[in-house]
């Protein structure tokens, strides 16, 4: 069997294995499947708008992914994309609404100060691995709690007193009369443009530079890059900045795109976690993040509707979802199997 064979059988068989397993525990639970899985369908390829509205849900996604994986590449776990996107929403935000400029001058200010923010997010961990080997998963886990209450309380102050921010000017909007007038108005935005992008710019750092090749080789082995006269400590917070970058124009994209206001958050968006699982899906690849974060955009917003249309339980929902999402995951033990299966056949010949 060719590798191109199996890298099509993989996803696909990954896909009808979950979607078998989670129809029986529709079936078990009491419900139709076919009624569910049809709702789960409408729900992302119903109609325009839904369509519009899903590839909004795949855009901070494809970002929170690529944040992840990048650190991953340079063998560092940044769970702390979370607060990072938090920062950069609240940065872009507040960007948003301080000022009116014009808008090839707004726009682009609140998107870098978004990526500031989570690049400065970022860096505090990056340096305390790189100077003082403190563990960046502890680091980027509490500088979430920190993110959350930080941004809650500058939200306060901004607003005077209130739970969320006035909306931004329309200079600093990332809104799309096309796309909206394309999705029967959705709320698609320009956003989406920009994350493909950011697709591109990682791809190009990581393939194409110097950088990216003394990154990629920190990643595989500290001792042997520090031996080859690369700066270890140096690309460890650079790794850890872009990557913090990437997360804050996540945020960014809820801020300027979807909401265009910031308010008090009494928990994490989830954004930034689940592009821990975009990235795995993804295979910690740029075009693989993209097809992770469309899968996992999809399931999110598409799973909305199977409650009101199907009327099962969000609670199933949740767990067929994870289900589909752990099946495709477990690609690698379904490649293993049809690599045995096929030197099997071979050794019957």
């Amino acid at each position: 069997m060719s590798n191109r064979v199996t890298n099509i059988l993989v996803p696909l068989i990954s896909v009808i294995l979950g979607l078998l397993v989670g129809a029986v525990i529709m079936l078990i639970s009491g419900y139709n499947p076919i009624t569910g899985y049809t709702a789960l369908w409408n729900g992302i390829f119903g109609d325009l708008y839904t369509i519009g509205e899903t590839l909004r849900q795949i855009t901070p996604y494809i970002l929170a992914g690529l944040a992840v994986a990048f650190a991953f590449r340079a063998g560092l776990f940044n769970i702390g994309v979370e607060g990072q996107l938090i920062v950069g929403w609240f940065a872009a935000a507040y960007v948003g609404i301080a000022v009116e400029l014009p808008k090839i001058i707004h726009l682009p200010l609140a998107i870098l100060a978004a990526a500031a923010a989570g690049a400065l997010w970022g860096f505090v961990p990056g340096l305390l691995k790189a100077k003082f080997h403190v563990h960046e998963v502890i680091v980027t886990i509490m500088m979430n709690y920190i993110a959350l209450h930080v941004t809650n309380a500058l939200i306060k102050t901004v607003s005077g007193g209130g739970d969320r921010t006035e909306k931004i000017f329309t200079s600093a909007s990332l809104r799309s009369e096309f796309f909206q007038n394309l999705t029967e108005f959705s709320r698609l935005h320009y956003g989406l443009l920009i994350a493909l992008a950011m697709v591109g710019v990682m791809w190009i750092i990581l393939e194409k530079t110097t950088l990216g090749y003394e990154l990629k080789a920190v990643g595989f082995n500290h001792n042997a890059s520090k031996y080859a006269g690369m700066n270890v400590n140096r690309n460890i917070i650079l790794a850890m900045v872009i990557s913090g970058a990437f997360a804050g124009l996540a945020g960014a994209m809820e801020a300027l795109g979807t909401f265009e206001y910031v308010s008090s958050k009494g928990g994490f968006t989830g954004i930034g976690f689940d592009g821990i699982a975009v990235a795995l899906l993804g295979m910690n690849t740029p075009l693989g993040v993209i097809f992770g974060a469309t899968l996992f955009g999809s399931l999110k917003y598409g799973a909305l509707n199977m409650p009101s249309e199907a009327k099962i339980p969000l609670e199933i929902v949740e767990i067929v979802i994870a289900v589909i999402i752990f099946f495709v995951a477990s690609g690698y033990i379904i490649r293993l199997l049809l690599l045995r299966a096929a030197n099997k056949k071979k050794e019957a010949k």
